[in-house]
């Protein structure tokens, strides 16, 4: 009997050993360089963090060399100029890593520790920095606290700023109003939050691709995807979403490039609804796994009774 359990217990090790030999062999593979074209990674600290917490932030977004980023520092005072309305004493946690891509590439977004960024996901802060005219980047969002995530936007901008890049406030501010309005559907109307995403990309590439003359052109595109996702808001919400796009459709954007970054996003949300069923798959698996051990175990046991009983 203890053979047997010796050899089971020895089987699993090997197995989580390989499993975790696999991942630290893709991390070791992991090098830092610097793409002479666009410069250094800009690394973006939340002003309200403590030192403690700044080295947390920046072990957590893979800065192991200070020399390979430019670090930079987000306060209220940033976020005033950017976004006219707010406070100048609001608390800066979220923090984000900025690495511009070659173009075509689209935007990565990437929370590092999700379960401390409670309201926006990937697919929001996605959504929000192309109507910023934020394009072909890897993102990485990270804080060492529990917060809705907002901030983080007000330090990428700032991020590209540094970089000498010259975004449009009009697009801030319509930005910065698509990613309260998103976290509100989801957290007021219940919305499973990449549907949510889906909802709001789906209407901005019907701008894109129609072009809207007017307010009630873009009501009538807003009803469309509202119907065709099935989603049911209130009437104050519609009108939110209504007033959201018919500021977009003002503004002096691009929309050749947003629909192709459009596209990749709306790719990307797919596949995250794709992976909500796929995971259900998976866990149940993970559970007939270790079923399948208390099983295993229980007949080791159970056999060695059986043998000391028939003695």
């Amino acid at each position: 009997m203890l053979k047997r359990l010796s050899m089971l217990t020895m089987a699993i090790i090997v197995a989580l050993n390989l499993g975790v030999a696999g991942v630290s062999a893709a991390d070791n593979d992991k090098e830092e360089s610097i793409n002479e074209k666009f410069g250094l990674p800009i690394l973006v600290l939340g002003g309200t963090l403590n030192d403690q917490q700044k080295e947390e932030v920046r072990k957590m977004l893979g800065v192991t060399n200070p020399e390979m980023v430019e670090e930079v520092t987000v306060t209220g005072d940033d976020l005033v100029r950017y976004i006219s309305g707010e406070s100048r004493n609001a608390r800066m946690f979220s923090s984000a890593k900025i690495t511009r891509e070659e173009q075509g590439t689209g935007l990565v977004i990437n929370r590092v520790n999700p379960e401390n960024i409670t309201e926006v996901t990937d697919t929001m802060y996605a959504n929000a920095l192309i109507t910023a005219g934020i394009e072909d980047a890897t993102v990485e969002i990270a804080s060492p606290v529990k917060v809705s995530g907002h901030s983080a936007l007000t330090g990428i901008y700032k991020a590209y700023e540094v970089s000498g890049e010259e975004l449009d406030t009009a697009r801030l501010e319509v930005a910065n109003d698509e990613l309260n309005l998103a976290t509100d559907l989801a957290e007021e109307e219940g919305i499973e939050q990449e549907k949510v995403s889906e909802l709001l990309a789906d209407i901005k590439q019907q701008i894109a691709e129609n072009k809207p003359a007017s307010r009630e052109e873009v009501e009538a595109i807003v009803e469309e995807q509202l119907n065709k996702l099935n989603i049911d808001l209130s009437e104050e919400d519609r009108k939110r979403l209504t007033d959201l796009f018919d500021q977009m459709r003002n503004l002096n954007i691009n929309f050749d490039n947003v629909s192709e970054q459009l596209g990749k996003l709306s790719d990307t949300i797919q596949d995250r609804l794709g992976d909500v069923v796929n995971n259900e798959g998976f866990w149940q698996g993970v559970k007939d796994f270790f079923n399948g051990i208390i099983d295993a175990i229980a007949g080791i046991f159970g056999s060695g009774t059986e043998d000391e009983s028939t003695n």
